[in-house]
């Protein structure tokens, strides 16, 4: 399992570093819209879809995003569409932590699969517009969401006992979370510090909401968006665990699903392009 693990991860690297890096967004938007029309696909499955049914919706998903990379949105999308996504994970996430696994099939079925594919879309033109303002800057959001894993696995892991919510992801602590929390704040100065001494292509998500909101507003940025970014994870292991499944899929060996590997992504890009462009 971990060879094949390593494995995938090489190939993925691989795949995605060029894109990433390269001097123009159109590689990266056009990667990530594959990856994005992949989860749809994983997210019908999950929501009761089989077939046909799912693979239109993965397919209807990324003709969406190939619309709004046609339209000129992967460069510079609308301001409001962050907000309205910032709106949705909030009371949505606040919703579905309350309901749990159980609850959730009371939400119809077309909506359920209308806010799952409406969050991958906007997803994917937070990463593509965070991708045409600056490798740094999507940088630094792709690293506060693995800082925020990294040190709430060790922190779960080394002071972990009362639980975040044992019917969703029973492995999950409230230590855990404060510990990804204080690890983010840690990462937000380091990297702040990082781009006062540097030459960067565009300044970091730490250093634009320093200069926006001070010091006492970063921290509390970090802090939300430390947070949402486990509302994504939960909110998939919820899905998972209603429908029965380990996995979103199998499309990634030894990793299980695109959904599995950018759960936590999916609401914390949209709500930092929000909360950085105040």
């Amino acid at each position: 399992m971990l060879k094949q693990r390593v494995i995938t991860a090489v190939l993925l690297l691989a795949v995605l570093l060029p894109a990433l890096f390269a001097p123009v967004a159109w590689p990266f938007a056009v990667l990530t819209l594959a990856m994005i029309g992949a989860a749809g696909w994983e997210w019908a499955r999950l929501n009761g879809l089989q077939g046909t049914p799912a693979y239109s919706a993965g397919g209807l998903l990324a003709a969406a995003c190939a619309g709004a990379l046609w339209a000129g949105w992967a460069a510079t999308a609308p301001t409001f569409v962050w907000w309205a996504a910032t709106l949705v994970w909030v009371l949505g996430g606040a919703w579905a932590m309350k309901v749990g696994p159980a609850g959730w099939p009371s939400l119809s079925r077309p909506l359920r699969l209308a806010l799952g594919l409406l969050a991958l879309w906007t997803a994917w033109l937070a990463l593509a517009n965070a991708k045409s303002t600056g490798i740094n800057f999507i940088l630094s959001i792709f690293c506060l969401v693995w800082a925020a894993d990294i040190f709430a696995y060790f922190g779960g892991k080394t002071f972990g006992k009362r639980k975040l919510a044992p019917a969703i992801s029973p492995g999950k602590s409230w230590e855990g979370v404060w510990t990804g929390m204080a690890g983010v704040i840690v990462l937000a100065f380091v990297w702040m510090a990082i781009d006062r001494t540097n030459a960067i292509d565009s300044a970091s998500l730490y250093t634009r909401l320093h200069e926006q909101h001070g010091v006492a507003g970063l921290v509390l940025i970090a802090i939300f968006l430390s947070a949402m970014s486990v509302v994504g994870d939960l909110v998939e292991s919820l899905a998972k665990r209603a429908a029965g499944a380990k996995d979103s899929s199998n499309l990634l060996p030894g990793h299980g699903g695109v959904l599995d590997r950018i759960d936590a992504l999916l609401p914390t890009f949209p709500l930092a392009l929000a909360l950085s462009s105040l």
